[in-house]
């Protein structure tokens, strides 16, 4: 029989919900994939096989009874450490709330569930959810499957490595830099932050976030096929009023020219020339199937990414430096004295500028997407990083934040970003990023389909 861990989360939904094969065979395939693979990438922080089979001999359960379960019936899905999951400490990669254990699911997970997934695990992040690579000292560090010497991404590292060996397969994320799409880039998949307000989220664990975390913070779907990557997002996406920001805007918009604009070089940031390569690929892909390419420039990021940093910083500030005292982790430490460094503190004025600014961006860009349904960007200016680069010096933290520019910049805008993967240089994974207006992930999505159908690397892959 087929190793049902290798299969997509669309095929083993239809699977299960014809009776080919059960959730709890799935449930025990995906287990024996963990107990098999994870050891080599520390990608699962926390997992019950007891709490994995009951929540799947439940669905099979419901399907007896002639019920539907929902969508993703029985499909193996993992869940990041820094959200609710009841019975489950929301650590956050911190020793400080290794005892946080939630009460309730956040809305997310909660939404997972009526969808019918079985949760198969915690997945890891770094302290804080701070970092485009995922190590701390709580849960350890994660290596990416596919070359254990580039990074597996960050904060969502664990979440990547997870689906690309074939733990699960979709994997939940958040994103407020780059968190989802970053580390679907380095190891190889695909990944969705959607629009703010899309997916509810919020968790009953911790305080009300500050409103640069309320602006910009999203979760959103990681998963080996764009397929999945639009199951998942319509099943995280219901009703929860928990979330105030949550929009009920339609998964589908009305329809928008094939015309896409090709962003080599977004707001003047500097990019590899195998990333350019794989900018005009996608581009080509797109073309092929009979869309408009373009080549423009995109409106303002240098000084959105400025203001999200602000933002963010301004409020942690009062609270996270005790925190990180107490924490002592070294890597949380160094990244946050670096950002601190690159962020003047500000006043009151300036905080409620930064505010204030924002909608001209959101105006600016949405107006540049009247023009362009669809943006072709650079995820990151260059390949995957080598692991852990960012904590060797200054000046290389200063040159990885600089190639994160549409990682960092694109948040303080609420827009939706999708990476695609597209080929490995030798074995480091490079994709693309492709953005649209706000409540557009249909179009994402659209796009997305077009340039992996023309070719993606083969996934899962047992780790290096």
């Amino acid at each position: 029989m087929t190793d049902l861990w290798r299969l997509s989360a669309t095929d083993l939904a239809a699977r299960i919900r014809a009776r080919q094969v059960s959730a709890t065979e799935v449930a025990r395939d995906a287990l024996a994939r963990l107990d098999a693979t994870n050891p080599r990438i520390n990608a699962v922080v926390d997992h019950r096989p007891e709490d994995v089979l009951a929540q799947a001999t439940a669905i099979d359960a419901a399907f007896a009874r002639n019920e539907n379960p929902g969508p993703l019936a029985g499909v193996p899905v993992t869940i990041k450490v820094n959200a609710d999951q009841q019975g489950y400490a929301t650590t956050n990669g911190l020793r400080l709330q290794k005892d946080l254990v939630a009460q309730q699911d956040s809305p997310v997970v909660a939404n997972l569930r009526k969808a019918g997934a079985v949760l198969l695990g915690r997945t890891n992040t770094p302290a804080f959810s701070l970092r485009w690579f995922t190590r701390n000292t709580l849960h350890g560090h994660t290596r990416n499957p596919r070359d254990p010497s580039i990074t597996p991404g960050g904060s969502s590292g664990g979440a990547a490595a997870a689906v690309t060996a074939g733990i699960g397969a979709i994997a939940h994320g958040t994103d407020i830099g780059g968190s989802v799409r970053y580390p679907a880039y380095a190891c190889g998949v695909h990944g969705l932050r959607p629009t703010l307000g899309r997916i509810p989220a919020w968790n009953a664990s911790g305080a009300e976030r500050h409103i640069g975390g309320q602006l910009m913070a999203v979760s959103g779907p990681i998963a080996r096929t764009i397929a999945d990557v639009g199951l998942a997002f319509a099943a995280m996406s219901a009703r929860d009023i928990r979330d105030p920001w949550w929009v009920g805007a339609p998964l589908d918009g009305p329809p928008a020219p094939k015309r896409a604009a090709l962003c080599l070089n977004p707001d003047g940031m500097a990019v590899q020339p195998a990333v350019t390569d794989a900018l005009r690929d996608a581009a080509r892909r797109l073309e092929s199937a009979g869309w408009t390419i373009e080549e423009a420039e995109t409106p303002p990021l240098r000084e959105p990414a400025a203001l999200q940093a602000m933002l963010w910083l301004a409020e942690s500030r009062r609270g996270m430096n005790a925190a990180l005292h107490h924490e002592a982790d070294p890597d949380a430490s160094f990244v946050f004295a670096q950002m601190e460094a690159l962020c003047p503190q500000p006043d009151l004025n300036a905080f409620m500028d930064g505010l204030q600014k924002r909608a001209t961006f959101v105006r600016q860009w949405m107006e540049f997407f009247e023009r362009f349904p669809v943006a072709i960007t650079p995820v990151s200016g260059e390949l995957p990083f080598r692991d852990n680069e960012d904590v060797e010096s200054p000046e290389a933290f200063r040159r990885i934040i600089d190639a994160q520019l549409t990682q960092v910049g694109l948040p303080l805008m609420g827009l939706p970003g999708l990476t695609v993967t597209t080929g490995l240089v030798g074995t480091v994974p490079v994709g693309v990023q492709l953005l649209a207006g706000r409540y557009r992930e249909d179009l994402l999505l659209q796009a997305g389909a077009v340039i992996e159908a023309a070719g993606t690397p083969p996934s899962p892959v047992d780790p290096a």
